[in-house]
């Protein structure tokens, strides 16, 4: 072909001629979580990789706060930085940004500790072998349902790896946020899985009443959920999503309701438009026959987002399931069964570890 007449070929016909040609290369967080459990950490390693290998794909704030992390060491004994979790807290710059690991030695830290929202990209961390506990008595006459936790996080980009949380336990109203191998010890309203994009895996959740609950657009992987048992009725998530278009939900994937009595509702109707969405779970005898619960709110029925796929365990029988709750085709579920659902290849990165500079 002549010079000349590549002279005449439009310019927007060689690209879209280039577009065609090209192979359409899919964000790896677009990956659907594996139906074989043994898969599951082959898959989170695939997804979430190193800072290193997926500078391009991250939030740049993200990419630059982890070029520089801090290590501040919390000793109940007092040889660390800091005796308490709150000064450590306190020590941190007003609007940071660069990553501050907490390491936080065992033992128990009786303290109400609150990460305000101009505090961000803080990680508190402990050691897997020997978890430190943060625990506190406040409750909801003292403080209020959403002001009672022990911990209360409002900041962006946070992260909680080997933590026992007891009591009411947490607050999460932040964006970005992660937790790996952490337990949240509690009654009624344990969780209090407020706004924002979250992500939970190999964790431990227990209550009775409403113990997840929130608007969170959340994800939640390899995790137990755990009924106390001894109500009369259980109920497990509430999730708050009040409009039709909002992108929230609680969705759990290869976690396992357990405990006893058959009395546990795997969500309420508290807002119009809750939605919760559990998948390759096992669902124990905890679980009600019914599995969902209006609320005796009967006009939700039609506008509540409940839905179960691939489950099993003797808890997971569609039988006699409430009818305004939903077996999910493939089709249904696909858009709830990767980290694109809660825009993780952006900003979610493997657990730190609090290496000492």
């Amino acid at each position: 072909m002549s010079m000349q007449k590549l002279s005449y070929v439009p310019l927007e016909a060689v690209f879209m001629t280039a577009l065609l040609v090209l192979p359409i290369v899919l964000s790896t967080s677009d990956e659907l979580i594996p139906a074989d459990k043994a898969q599951l950490n082959s898959w989170f390693d695939r997804n979430i990789g190193p800072l290193a290998s997926r500078e391009g794909t991250l939030n740049p704030a993200l990419v630059e706060a982890e070029k520089n992390v801090t290590v501040v060491q919390v000793r109940a004994d007092g040889t660390g930085d800091f005796k308490t979790i709150t000064d450590a807290i306190k020590s941190v710059p007003h609007d940071n940004k660069h990553r501050v690991i907490i390491s936080i030695g065992p033992g128990n830290y009786t303290e109400k500790v609150k990460i305000d929202r101009y505090t961000h990209f803080i990680t508190l961390y402990g050691d897997p072998k020997n978890m430190p506990v943060m625990v506190f008595d406040g409750t909801a006459k003292q403080f209020g349902t959403l002001e009672s936790g022990t911990l209360t996080v409002e900041s962006d980009y946070f992260s909680a790896v080997n933590l026992k949380f007891v009591a009411v336990a947490m607050k999460i109203a932040g964006d970005y946020a992660s937790f790996y191998n952490c337990r949240f010890h509690g009654f009624q309203d344990t969780l209090c899985d407020d706004r924002g994009k979250h992500f939970f895996k190999d964790c431990y959740v227990e209550g009775t009443v409403d113990f997840i609950f929130g608007s969170g657009q959340s994800l939640y992987v390899n995790s137990e959920i755990h009924v106390i048992p001894g109500d009369p009725m259980v109920l497990i998530t509430a999730h708050s999503r009040s409009k039709h278009n909002e992108a929230n939900g609680y969705v759990f994937v290869h976690c396992r309701v357990t405990g006893a009595g058959g009395t546990a509702y795997l969500s309420r109707s508290w807002f119009p438009y809750g939605r919760v969405i559990y998948a390759y779970s096992q669902l124990s005898e905890a679980v009600h026959p019914q599995g969902w619960s209006n609320n005796a709110q009967a006009h939700t029925n039609s506008t509540v987002y409940f839905g179960e796929y691939h489950n099993e365990g003797p808890g997971s029988d569609p039988t006699k399931r409430a009818t305004f709750a939903k077996q999910l085709s493939d089709a249904e579920v696909k858009p709830f069964l990767s980290l694109a659902y809660i825009e993780g290849g952006k900003w979610l990165l493997p657990p730190a570890t609090p290496r000492v500079k």
